[in-house]
């Protein structure tokens, strides 16, 4: 079959940028749509809403790990054009935060409330997209939404499924040590990290890795994944079916008690590397 026309959803941060920014350039003639999520959106209870609720169930303690990942390249994104110049990046697309690179290429766009809502059902329909691939997104896709396209979905997610199934999955595999690491390519579904898989691989990472860098490592390795998945698509006129697994326990962001054991045992969320990436992300 043709290549599948894309509607590309994420929510932009450290762990995907790169990779998501490089593939949107790449792939720009296939792209039907991408849908930034918005992170502060209402009905999350808005930046405050959420971060009381951090705060509660983690602690002072997991607040550098969402600075760093979410809420400085949030704060450095309107610097881009600076800090290319300075740079030298220049037009580099993994320089360049999605919205103005999908400007430069032509790629219509569109902040994400709600995923299921109206609003998403009509840019699915308007820009003929054919598949939905989920890549970093913070927003549960319901059954409707997934039938809105001839081909369903797909998700990168940067874990070895069925386990660690969430939103954090570089933190527990960090916690279960370093054969825990690894990527997945699956099917989207309605329940959170169940569908099939396609393509999966378990990654070796450095002994001093932090959640924060395991998961931009294997948010890139998950790209060349999904390359594969969707050459192979192309190749054989079809998705795959994947391969379907039994559902692991959800794994939902750190308690106080599971960040009080990774400090004891030396294993770090993010570090000052991780910071010096988020600060240099757009140059």
């Amino acid at each position: 079959m043709a290549r599948p026309r894309l509607a590309v959803l994420a929510l932009e941060a450290l762990p995907n940028a790169r990779a998501l920014r490089g593939f949107v350039a790449d792939h720009a003639a296939e792209i039907a749509l991408v849908g930034l999520s918005n992170a502060e959106r209402p009905a999350t209870g808005g930046f405050t809403g959420q971060i009381r609720r951090h705060l509660a169930r983690s602690g002072p303690g997991f607040l550098p790990y969402l600075g760093v990942n979410f809420g400085l390249p949030d704060l450095m994104r309107p610097l881009a054009p600076v800090t290319r110049r300075l740079s030298g990046a220049g037009e580099a697309p993994e320089a360049t935060p999605l919205a103005p690179l999908c400007r430069r290429l032509g790629i219509p766009t569109l902040t994400v409330d709600d995923v299921n809502g109206p609003e998403m059902a009509e840019a699915l329909r308007r820009h003929g997209a054919d598949l939905i691939l989920t890549f970093h997104f913070d927003q549960i896709l319901s059954a409707a939404t997934l039938a809105a396209v001839p081909l369903g979905g797909l998700n990168v997610h940067p874990g070895l499924l069925p386990r660690h199934r969430g939103p954090v999955p570089t933190i527990h595999a960090l916690g279960d040590g370093p054969d825990a690491f690894g990527v997945t390519v699956q099917h989207l579904a309605v329940a959170i990290d169940t569908g099939a898989i396609l393509a999966q691989e378990a990654v070796r990472l450095p002994p001093d890795v932090t959640a924060t860098r395991a998961s931009v490592l294997l948010h890139a390795r998950g790209r060349d994944l999904l390359e594969g998945v969707l050459d192979a698509a192309s190749r054989e006129g079809r998705l795959p079916p994947g391969r379907a697994v039994p559902s692991l326990p959800y794994c939902p962001f750190p308690d106080r008690a599971m960040l009080r054991d990774l400090r004891r045992r030396g294993l770090k969320l993010t570090d000052a590397r991780d910071l010096r990436e988020a600060a240099s992300l757009n140059a």
